[in-house]
């Protein structure tokens, strides 16, 4: 695919590649954790005498600064180093989470989960994948499905330890222990990020092309289809603890679906970059959605707790096969010093997705005491994505 016009090279080539996956694997892990916030959902409520709605605009919140930080760390490219930048964001982190161990009341966890560690996660995060995506030069599709895919899958580990930690200290316990745990895998990221040498230099701000697969119309169609996929899947992953509890699961029950749905999408992330690396993109994006839509629908029919724990795992799967797709379209759509920046915008998507269906399916458990109407919501979503996707071109297959 010839390059934009005027682009600028972003890095030199380093033989330690690997090393830069590696950064990336150390820190998305711990950062994944994002995923398990509802497991906190019942203790901070006890403790702070909150809502659920209120708790679901905290996570609200973070998504927004991860974005924001994934939209501000490219324009500090070529000003600060990539390692300085990533340690600096793993800072952040380890404070925002700390701040939210010791607060007092909303404002601080706000402040401390919501700002500090979004904007930090969300500037470590594209930091991370853009040395990935120059350093790496082949079967870029699997390797963004892998990287997306390791936030759900340190949810996976999260989710678990938050609930043994909670029940035997007390969450505040296990937010300090989260806190040490991103510092410890923030300097090992770093110090990973320095050997595999990618140096960013500063960049035009980027735009889709004209025309060809990266182009505005494209930007505009995959952003939609990401989102309508991401709305329903960030309902299942920052409530899901608590829709299973509220279809009729026990506790543990509870804790042991939002463990596997977890599981699940970061399955489905690293499946839907490899099936881009194989497949059409428009198809993975369709068949993403499709997937979706179904689990909704089975849902919507038989609302029982083990339908509900089979019918939410398919819809965060939905949004893993859409989030390993969208990574892995951007790489096949546009050259890889304009993936950090074209990334981030989409991410946009991401954030109007958390603030809108989580925050709406928190309100209406809070009037109704169900999801039903949540899910129904998400899974017409899902139709539209559905159509949306098979309209996006197919991208140009590597020689």
């Amino acid at each position: 695919m010839p390059a934009a016009a005027g682009r600028v090279p972003l890095t030199r080539r380093s033989e330690h590649a690997w090393a830069a996956v590696a950064a990336a694997t150390a820190l998305n892990l711990p950062l994944g954790s994002i995923y398990a916030f509802s497991v906190f959902l019942k203790p901070i409520e006890q403790d702070l005498g909150t809502t659920r709605a209120a708790l679901s605009f905290v996570f609200g919140l973070a998504t927004i600064c991860y974005v924001l930080g994934m939209n501000l760390a490219p324009a500090l490219f070529g000003r600060v180093p990539a390692w300085l930048l990533l340690a600096l964001s793993a800072i952040a982190c380890g404070a925002g989470i700390g701040l939210s161990a010791a607060a007092s009341g909303l404002p601080a966890l706000l402040f401390g989960y919501g700002v500090l560690f979004g904007l930090g996660g969300g500037a470590a995060y594209i930091v991370l994948l853009q040395s990935a995506n120059v350093l790496v030069q082949h079967r870029k599709g699997l390797l963004n499905g892998y990287i997306v895919g390791l936030y759900p899958a340190g949810a996976m580990i999260a989710a678990p330890l938050f609930g043994w930690a909670n029940a035997q200290f007390g969450h505040r316990t296990t937010l300090a222990g989260l806190a040490a745990v991103l510092l410890l895998c923030g300097l090992i990221g770093t110090l990973l990020t320095i050997y595999a040498g990618a140096r960013f230099e500063r960049a035009r701000p980027a735009t889709p092309d004209s025309a060809g697969a990266g182009s505005t119309a494209t930007f505009i169609r995959l952003t939609l289809v990401f989102f309508l996929a991401a709305a329903a899947g960030l309902m299942v992953l920052s409530q899901a603890a608590g829709m299973i509890t509220a279809y009729g699961g026990a506790a543990a029950t509870a804790l042991v679906a939002t463990t596997s749905i977890t599981g699940a999408i970061a399955f489905a992330r690293i499946s839907g970059g490899w099936l881009v690396d194989r497949f059409p993109v428009p198809m993975v994006a369709g068949f993403a959605n499709a997937w979706a839509m179904t689990g909704a629908l089975i849902l919507t029919l038989w609302p029982a707790p083990l339908v509900a724990a089979i019918g939410l795992a398919m819809m965060g799967m939905g949004y893993g096969f859409i989030s390993g797709c969208t990574a892995g379209a951007v790489a096949a759509y546009w050259p890889p010093d304009q993936y950090g920046k074209i990334a981030g915008r989409i991410y946009i998507a991401w954030c109007v997705a958390a603030i809108t269906l989580p925050i709406l399916a928190g309100r209406l458990f809070d009037v109704t005491g169900t999801y039903a109407i949540a899910v129904i919501v998400a899974g017409c979503g899902n139709v539209i994505g559905l159509i949306v996707a098979l309209g996006l071109p197919r991208q140009a297959r590597a020689a």
